[in-house]
């Protein structure tokens, strides 16, 4: 009896599937630096607010590329994150949203009275 033709067709859609499967399943944080390095973009906030300037700085280039990382103008949000992150020492986690981890990042505006920091 011959192989079924659609027996073929079948492996190898399993086959495709399976490979976007394991592409998809993959964590995009996990780099060459290791996974901790998706939390170091995290701020040294002290207890009112403010950054704490003794402490340690963070890494505002690799904190503005997770934050940036799904934005249509990408060039644009790594400046004025860049920014924010200098004044302020510290990036919230996440692509958007999550101010509230840091108020100085929130809080900081454009002359016209947006969010500077995307």
């Amino acid at each position: 009896m011959p192989p079924i033709p659609m027996s073929n067709t079948l492996l190898a859609s399993l086959f495709i599937s399976l490979l976007i499967f394991h592409f998809v399943e993959s964590d995009p944080m996990e780099t060459s630096s290791g996974p901790q390095a998706s939390f170091q973009y995290l701020s040294n906030m002290v207890e009112d607010g403010s950054s704490d300037l003794s402490s340690t700085d963070i890494d505002c280039g690799q904190a503005c590329d997770v934050r940036c990382q799904l934005s249509s103008r990408p060039n644009l949000c790594k400046r004025a994150c860049g920014t924010c992150c200098a004044r302020c020492n510290c990036v919230p986690p996440g692509t958007s949203g999550n101010y509230d981890v840091c108020p100085c990042y929130r809080d900081m505006t454009t002359h016209g009275g947006r969010h500077k920091c995307p």
